[in-house]
């Protein structure tokens, strides 16, 4: 989507998306090595009752959606950050996601024009409905090349 599709309340939806276990020990053992997240068998006398995705895994899989759906041919190029981020509840194998998004704000940058502003809310459900990723963060457009209207 383009910058200009955005607009304020608007909310957007993509998914569904399977994670498997041999999906959630690769990322952990690559970036997040906790035997929660590597080990099936130990994990099973957890807290968590069985093995469970990294939460960085998690935002990893929210960010792929995000950009098949919407960002993909787009003019964004950066982002400053989260503004908030919180996982609520575990992510596990055979889990299918879906990213539902709203758009809280689209502007222009007041001091640069060419820069289109938006920051949006994700919540990532898993097949039950529960929220197991909620995020706000703000992803930045380059139109300083765009056509004039």
């Amino acid at each position: 989507m383009k910058f200009a599709e955005f607009h304020a309340g608007q909310k957007l939806e993509t998914g569904p998306r399977r994670v498997s276990q041999d999906e959630i020990v690769a990322f952990a053992q690559a970036y997040d090595p906790q035997w929660f997240h590597t080990d099936p068998e130990q994990s099973k006398h957890g807290r968590f009752g069985g093995l469970i995705a990294s939460g960085w895994h998690t935002c990893g899989i929210a960010m792929r959606l995000a950009v098949d759906a919407f960002l993909d041919g787009s003019e964004s190029f950066a982002s400053p950050g989260l503004e908030y981020l919180k996982w609520t509840a575990p992510v596990r194998p055979g889990d299918d996601l879906t990213l539902r998004v709203e758009v809280l704000d689209a502007r222009r940058g007041e001091k640069k024009p060419g820069l289109g502003i938006l920051r949006w809310r994700w919540h990532l459900h898993n097949q039950d409905d529960v929220v197991v990723l909620e995020l706000i963060a703000t992803s930045m457009f380059d139109l300083a090349t765009e056509e004039p209207t």
